[in-house]
């Protein structure tokens, strides 16, 4: 954008008496400016304001939605929020109440993968403590027991195939020492990538007091774990089995398919849209979920989030509709 305006002009030079001013081998100007939840220009990195008066901002390659954006025959207005993101030409295409703050259940675990890839290493051994033990009438568990080990790069490819919640204690407490301390990276790691709406108070989605996200966060999350190629990797399979070892090193095999129907081919993908992958996650609170990077048949990626829908059936009907929408 130019800044044209005297008002304009002052207020950035007001602005740079607080940022540090840095010159680069290069020869050019950068300034460094802290991020702030509660500031309209902390989103902006300030570029060679004395010669070219210009200014790149935060989103520069992100899609945006600060309103409800409808699409001609989609209405999906019982749920709690959606939304369509054209991530190779930064549209946003369709967004439904993306900035209100949810219950996201296992949608949770694509930001316990990115924490995890991120400070871990995959050949890292695991041994899980009595944290695992999760009692929660319905809770999806993988079964683990205390002492039993297995490495993170397995434990990820349960986490996300299998969304099994005492494998996301398994790496929190594998990864960082403690749950507590992994929340805390999971919220750091939040804020660094702009996803400044959510809070998490622990690594698997169970439904606590203070756990939220907004789909557009979720938008945020789920493409910084796409850098990742496990990431990608792993959302893509249908079908998972490993071997590891319980306490007294003993080995346990386990087999597991995806929670992803489409994958499955239990729902049918709309015509001209293939699903590559994503990540499913319900609760009673939280209703629902299902985040999800397509491709169309000239290849374009999407990525689409529903949040609190009212069935499974509806939330597959509900993004088939989405992504059918898709030209």
């Amino acid at each position: 954008m130019k800044c044209t305006n005297r008002l304009m002009k002052q207020r950035i030079i007001t602005i740079l008496t607080v940022v540090t001013l840095s010159v680069t081998g290069c020869g050019s100007t950068g300034y460094d400016m802290a991020y702030e939840l509660n500031s309209d220009v902390s989103s902006y990195q300030m570029m060679n304001i004395s010669n070219k008066e210009t200014a790149e901002p935060f989103a520069a390659d992100l899609c945006v939605a600060s309103k409800d954006i409808k699409m001609s025959g989609v209405n999906l207005s019982d749920i709690g929020s959606a939304a369509l993101f054209d991530t190779k030409n930064l549209e946003t295409l369709y967004a439904y109440n993306v900035n209100e703050q949810l219950h996201p259940a296992s949608l949770t675990k694509v930001m316990t993968a990115l924490v995890a890839m991120k400070y871990g290493s995959m050949d890292q051994t695991l041994t899980a403590s009595q944290n695992v033990i999760i009692t929660e009438s319905g809770a999806q568990l993988c079964g683990l027991k205390p002492g039993d080990q297995m490495t993170l790069d397995q434990a990820l490819h349960i986490l996300l195939l299998y969304s099994a919640n005492d494998v996301a204690v398994l790496i929190a407490e594998g990864v960082a020492g403690s749950v507590e301390e992994f929340v805390t990276l999971m919220n750091e790691e939040a804020m660094d990538i702009g996803a400044t709406n959510c809070h998490f108070t622990n690594p698997n989605g169970l439904t606590e007091e203070g756990h939220y996200v907004t789909t557009y966060d979720l938008y945020l999350i789920f493409q910084e774990a796409l850098k990742y190629d496990l990431f990608n990797e792993i959302i893509q399979m249908t079908s998972y089995n490993t071997v590891y070892k319980d306490s007294n090193g003993n080995e346990k095999s386990i087999e597991m398919e995806t929670t992803n129907l489409f994958l499955k081919g239990v729902y049918d993908m709309p015509a001209n849209v293939t699903v590559i992958g994503g990540k499913t996650g319900t609760t009673n609170a939280a209703g629902h979920c299902l985040i999800l990077l397509s491709r169309s048949s000239n290849g374009t990626p999407y990525i689409s989030v529903i949040m609190k829908d009212t069935s499974k059936d509806e939330l597959y009907t509900d993004m088939s509709t989405l992504l059918g929408s898709i030209n």
